[in-house]
């Protein structure tokens, strides 16, 4: 056989393989389901930079609107592309604010759906005062942008301070890259409490056995409560407008090397006029060593 027919067939191969990953899968990890079938992860991520050049320019356009506006749905959409010279109907921009995790019903990216048959657990903050750091850890995933492409981006903060314990990429949504960035902040210290939204990554087992095994509460956020997560949905803001919309990254390494670089800088460098324009690094090394904790390393990705 020739090589261009054995480069089409090669090319077949890999499309079938693609198209029995399952994405909703209630026990099966994609990054597992990858391993089974043979397939590396950045030839499923590559499925996704092969969108056509106007659909990356709308989806850089929705994202962008989007982080202004998070009420917008796909009415507002439709109207604001419009605006800008592109007409496009709202069964398009629903489909690709869908690939994008992106709903309007809650000012907030609902990237992480729930998962009927994963337990759900109660709002726990409601009227509690957080004084001091670990008392309160959160979780949430965001959408990144790349020149061609896309990840999501997940991180785990303390309220307290805004520190930024970790954080971690993926291609996908699977609960794996979520459950990476948690044992990475477990081996730094341990909260009283974990709140996160009721998506899929967060109410999966090996996300919640970790915090079962650290005694750790676990807290949800109600449906439609929309800030339950605020100081996390800060934080993307400040990650898009201060560093992903300025570099627009050319691949998957220099995203990753771009937000170490910022997240250390958000860290140790950048002052919040809320923490009395002290540094996430300040507020929660200085409270910590007062209460006479060990103070952590720098996160890791």
């Amino acid at each position: 056989m020739n090589s261009i027919g054995s480069k089409k067939n090669l090319d077949i191969e890999v499309e079938d393989k693609r198209s029995r990953i399952d994405p909703e899968h209630p026990r099966i990890p994609i990054y597992r389901q990858c391993e089974l079938l043979g397939l590396s992860r950045s030839s499923l991520y590559y499925r996704h930079a092969e969108a056509s050049e106007l659909e990356r320019k709308l989806m850089r356009l929705i994202d962008e609107q989007y982080t202004k506006t998070p009420f917008y749905g796909t009415r507002r959409m439709k109207i604001y592309l419009s605006g800008r010279g592109y007409h496009v109907n709202r069964k398009r921009i629903a489909r690709l604010m869908h690939i994008m995790g992106l709903e309007a019903i809650y000012p907030k990216p609902k990237l992480s759906r729930k998962d009927t048959e994963h337990k759900v657990y109660p709002y726990l903050l409601r009227g509690i005062e957080v004084d001091s750091p670990d008392h309160v850890w959160a979780s949430d995933i965001t959408y990144i942008r790349m020149h061609r492409g896309f990840v999501y981006l997940t991180v785990i903060m303390d309220w307290y301070s805004r520190y930024v314990l970790s954080w971690a990429v993926s291609i996908t949504l699977d609960a794996h890259f979520c459950t990476e960035a948690l044992e990475r902040a477990l081996r730094r210290g341990r909260p009283a409490i974990f709140n996160t939204d009721q998506g899929s990554q967060f109410t999966s087992e090996q996300f919640r056995r970790h915090l079962r095994e650290a005694a750790v509460r676990i807290s949800m956020d109600g449906k439609g409560r929309a800030f339950d997560n605020i100081f996390v949905e800060r934080l993307w803001r400040s990650v898009k407008y201060e560093e992903v919309y300025l570099k627009d990254y050319r691949d998957v390494p220099s995203c990753i090397e771009g937000l170490r670089d910022y997240f250390r800088f958000y860290n140790e460098e950048r002052p919040h006029q809320a923490l009395g324009y002290k540094t996430p690094g300040q507020v929660y090394r200085d409270k910590r060593g007062c209460l006479g904790d060990s103070v952590p390393r720098p996160p890791e990705v």
